[in-house]
This record gives structure tokens, sequence and C-alpha cells, in this order.
């Protein structure tokens, strides 16, 4: 009998592991190796370099080093909390700027996660630890982006982690805050919240502020929360004569807490912190730990806030067709129709916004944006604005302008000692040019004449009636203005005010009640002395822009005073059309052109060129001029 074969399984399955094994490595030899490279596209390797919580829910790459060396990147995923609160106990081999960063990386991920505002607030305190860090230790330099990072995380840190709970406000008030490793107990300077003859309340969180209606959002970056405030206004306490800034004006701030003894204070759970304001007027700085650190402001966000849903706008049609709307919720604060983006700094050299008919300063924004961010002028001007009913005759509104300067300056200043409040630059638009411009005329009697056969001094009216005919008649340049810009301005009228349209808009227009009163007076006890035709029909602005009226002709006819620059900037619609066929819509250049113009820039643009980027940067070159910057 045969004997079966049995084949030698542990031959063939030793084989068969060989072969398989020289075929895993031949397939292996045309893929991938378990450690290489791959190529990134550019998108994918720029978002690698900038990666962040900021960025999105992603880490940065020193935070999931951190995760990845400790072995606990996946359970963060799932127990966020206990991971935090482990790596805050320690981790041995771990250097501290690198635990102390993902600290607060990882907090900040986790809050905005859940919603714990107690880690919001531990990411701002890691963050300042890092940022500041006590015993000799050194914050990241300047080329480590953890450092840049970190004052972000410290920013949103401090205003999401005194958000109130409805999240919307920051409720900043004294007391005594939960963290996920104990407590803070936040103080607050007593004076922290008094601007001026001004309160700050209701404090918004500007990085959550969309900005419309403006080309550029500045920031100026640095340490702290940037936050828009409101203001009340402290009559008790207030320099009436300063106190200019109008109620809805909202004011760019600063929130910064300065955290005590960090490194004690993440060892025992209980922090101690001063929470201190800021505004760009009291310091745009601070010192900590013996740095001088810049602070963050939103300035372009507190601008477009305070013209949001602005009542402004709705007055700029009323101004127009009544001269007895008030332009001032609390007019006797404002009887110079004055006012200021912030209190009255001395120092700084005032500039003053004067708009055109039918508008309103809210159509400077553009340039008030540019001008106020730009680093070479802060600190050097202060910005103010002159509104008026523009429908009202020129010489009673320039009145109104010149008498508000002179008794503010000499309220601001009686004993003359800021040279910079005489140094004033005047910008004006249209009919505000023409404001302007009676600022740095002498008139002598040439109004008057116009409109009198008598010497002024011979009139019978009553006192308040003749100072309203003194101011608004005779005009003699004002020693403080020492520069003026003219935009678009119709020095020898506007073809549109004087046509149709303007003749018909002109129907529409009321009069002030003290002027129509004092016209009464005039014309009835003074019958012969004056020319009754022209008081009883007193033109309205759109009469005295008219190129064919005799005040367009003695306007005309009046110098600029010697000594003073004045500007001129154009606005066409064409270039390129013959000089001669120049115009801007409104006005004909050869009405706003000035002979003997300091300088003369044309603008391709319709009339309201104030807010084209040509027209801001030839005011922003001036005003460099202006002190010394070439």
């Amino acid at each position: 009998m045969k004997k079966k074969m049995v084949p030698n399984i542990r031959h063939v399955s030793g084989k068969a592991v060989f072969m398989v094994l020289l075929l895993g490595i031949l397939i292996l030899s045309g893929c991938a190796t378990p450690v290489g490279v791959s190529y990134l596209d550019p998108q994918e390797s720029h978002h690698k370099l900038t990666a962040n919580v900021l960025t999105g829910s992603t880490l940065s790459a020193p935070t999931m080093q951190m995760l990845n060396r400790t072995g606990l990147a996946e359970r963060f995923k799932t127990h966020p909390a206990e991971v935090i609160a482990a790596i805050h106990k320690g981790v041995p081999t771990a250097d501290e700027t690198d635990r102390i960063f993902a600290l607060a990386e990882l907090s900040f991920l986790y809050a905005s996660q859940s919603g714990d505002r107690s880690h919001y607030l531990a990411s701002a305190v890691y963050s300042w630890a890092l940022l500041f860090p006590e015993g000799g230790a050194r914050a990241p330099d300047a080329f480590d982006p953890r450092f840049r990072t970190a004052v972000d995380i410290y920013n949103l840190g401090i205003a999401e982690g005194l958000t109130s709970a409805d999240g919307v406000l920051i409720d900043l008030k004294e007391g005594t805050h939960n963290l996920p490793f104990g407590e803070v107990a936040i103080s607050v300077r007593a004076d922290s919240f008094r601007w001026s003859s001004y309160r700050l309340v209701r404090f918004a969180d500007a990085s959550k502020l969309s900005v419309r209606g403006l080309r550029n959002e500045y920031r100026w970056p640095g340490i702290g929360a940037a936050l828009v405030a409101s203001t009340e206004y402290l009559p008790g306490a207030a320099d009436p004569v300063s106190a200019k800034v109008p109620f809805d004006v909202k004011v760019a701030v600063t929130l910064l807490v300065r955290f005590h003894n960090v490194d004690e204070g993440l060892r025992t759970g209980r922090m101690r912190g001063r929470l201190e304001l800021y505004t760009t007027d009291s310091a745009t700085a601070v010192t900590v730990g013996g740095r001088t650190v810049p602070l963050e402001f939103d300035l372009s966000s507190a601008l477009a806030y305070t013209l949001e849903n602005s009542g402004v706008y709705r007055m700029e049609t009323k101004g127009f067709f009544s001269g007895n709307v008030t332009l001032f919720k609390d007019a006797s604060r404002f009887k110079e129709n004055i006012f200021f983006m912030s209190p009255y700094m001395p120092g700084r050299i005032p500039v003053i916004f004067i708009h055109g008919t039918a508008s309103s300063p809210a159509r400077w924004a553009e340039m008030l944006n540019e001008l106020q961010n730009d680093p070479r002028l802060w600190g050097r001007y202060q910005f103010w604005a002159f509104t008026y009913n523009t429908g009202n005759p020129i010489l009673y509104s320039g009145g109104l302008l010149t008498e508000g300067l002179k008794e503010l300056v000499s309220g601001l200043d009686p004993e003359g000692r800021d040279p910079a409040l005489r140094r004033m630059v005047i910008v004006g638009h249209s009919q505000g040019g023409l404001l302007t411009r009676l600022t740095v005329v002498d008139s002598g009697t040439r109004f008057w004449d116009d409109a009198a056969k008598v010497p002024f001094d011979k009139l019978d009216v009553s006192p308040g009636t003749r100072g309203m005919i003194s101011r608004s008649f005779f005009y003699k340049p004002l020693p403080f203005v020492s520069r003026v810009i003219f935009v678009s301005t119709p020095h020898r009228g506007s073809y549109v005010a004087g046509g149709w349209i303007g003749r018909m808009a002109g129907r529409f227009v009321s009069l002030p009640f003290r002027m129509l009163d004092a016209v009464k007076e005039v014309t009835s006890l003074n019958p012969r002395a004056v020319d009754l035709s022209t008081f009883k029909g007193v033109p309205k602005s759109t009469a005295n822009m008219d190129p064919n009226s005799q005040f367009v002709r003695t306007f005309s006819s009046i110098p600029i005073a010697p000594g003073i620059p004045a500007h001129s900037i154009i606005s066409v619609e064409n270039p390129d059309a013959p000089k001669d066929r120049w115009t801007d819509g409104v006005v004909k250049y050869d009405s706003a052109h000035l002979d003997n113009a300091a300088s003369e820039l044309i603008v391709h643009s319709g009339h309201s060129c104030q807010s084209e980027p040509q027209t801001i940067e030839e005011v922003r070159r001036i005003l460099l001029l202006h002190i010394g910057i070439q």
C-alpha cells in the first residue's frame, strides 16, 4: 500500500509568507513612505503659516505640538476642560512659554465653542502672563507669531469675558469673576469713566461692529480691547465753554485689565486685576513692566456708529427749507453752532469743516476718517464742525459763523496762552466755502451800502437788532484763522442756484423768526434810510448765489486778506472738455477759480467731491504743509 504524500505545511507557509512580504515590498516601493512630504497649493501653504484659533477652529502649530507631546490631542476633542486643567497643573518637560501660550489658545477655543466666559477671562490671563512675564523671564520676540496672537487673544478675551449676559454690551463693573482655576477680583479706578465734561457709558465691542460707508476701517494695533462708548453730559461738573461734544457722538475707548502678581495667581487660583479705560485724548500708550506698550483703538467704528441712524441726515433738507429748525437738542450749549468730535485740547490746531447747501457735517465723514487716523496729523489737530440752516441768507449764516468763532476762541483761551488755537484752518464746501471766505475778508461797508441809504450808525434800531445787522454786514479777517481751503466753492455764483431750480427751491424756504422780526423793525423805524425792496424781499441763500445778483458781484470783488493762504479744490465732471466748459454740474470752473490761490487742484468729480480720494489727499497735504511737514 502506497503512502499518501502530506505537504510540508511549515515549508509552504514560510514560502507563502516570504512571497507576500516580497510582493508587499514591491508594491510599497511604488507608494508613499510612512514618513515623507507632499506639495501644498498656495492657499493651503499660507494657511499653514498663519493658522491659529483666531482664524477659525484650527489651533496653531505650537499648541498642537504641546498637545501631541503630552498625548492629549485626542483627549482634547472630547474633554477639553480636563485637558486645559491638566496642562495648567504643569507639564514637567515643557518650556514655560510654550505651555502658557497653549493654555491661552486652548482656553479661547473652548470658550468660543462652549460660551463659558470664565475661559475667555482665563485666556486673557494666560496671554498677559506670556506678554508681560515676571521674574526676569522674556516674552516672545517680534518675529514669533505667537506674540501678536497672544495680544489678540488678550484683547478679545477681555471683551468677551466681561460681556453682559445678553451678549450685546460690555459690563464694566468692579467685582469678582470666576476662572476655571479660581477667581479674579477686578477693581475699577473711580475716574475711569470720566471724559472731560462727560461720562462714558454703554460700551460696545468694536471687533463685533461691521463698518459700512467708509472706504477704510483703521485699527491702531496695540494692547487692550477696542470699544465704542456712548456719553452722558455732566452739567454739574462741566465746563460750559468747552463742552461742545454732541450727545450722540460715540467715542473710541480702550479697555485694559492690568493683572497683578500673575505667577502667584496662577498657582493659588486667586488673581487680582485693575480695570483701566483710555480714550485717544488721555493716552495712546501705557507702561507695563517698564515697557511702553501702544493701546489698541478703532476710531473708524466709533465714527460709523455715531452716524448709524443719525438724525443729522434728516436735518439736511429740513435745515435748508426752514431757518427755524433747531440743530441741537441742547441749544444753549451749542449757541455758536459749532461742535467738537472730542473735548477741546490745548496745543492742537482746530480744523473746522463747513458743509454746503442742503447738506450736513455728516458729509465730511470719509475725510474725517482719513485725517484723524493719520499718525503724522494725530496730536497736532482737533476737528470741529460748523452747521447752519442752509436756506438762510449767506450774510446771516456768515455772521453766525464769525461771531461764534470769536466767542468760542475768547471763551476757550481768554488769556491767549494757546498759540495752536490761533492757527485755525477752515475747510468749506460749496456754500460753506463762501462762509469760509467771510472769515478772511475785510468787507468795509460794501455789503451795507448795497442795502442801505444811510450810514449804519444812523440806523434807529434796538441793541439786539443792531448786533445782528452788524455781524451780518460787516466783516474783518478773524485773527486766529491762518489758512482756508475752498472745495467746489461758487465764488462768482452757481448757475443752478441762479436758474429755475434755485428760484423754485427758494420759494419754499422760510427765514428765521428772529431775522424777520429784525427786518420788520428796520423797515418800520427807518422807512427812508434803507432800500425797502432789499429788506422786505430778503434773498435766500439760493438767490445770493445767483451769478447775476448784486451780492455775488460785491462778494467776489472783496479780496482775501494778505498773508492768508487760500487753497482751491475744484471739481470738474469732464476734465477732457475745453476748459471754458468745465463744470461740476452746479458750479463752473470760472466761478470756483481764484487767481491768487496758494494751490489749485482739479478733481474729476461731480459737485459733492468731499469724499473723493483726491480731495482728501489734497486736504491731507495742506494740513501737513501747515505744520511744516512736506
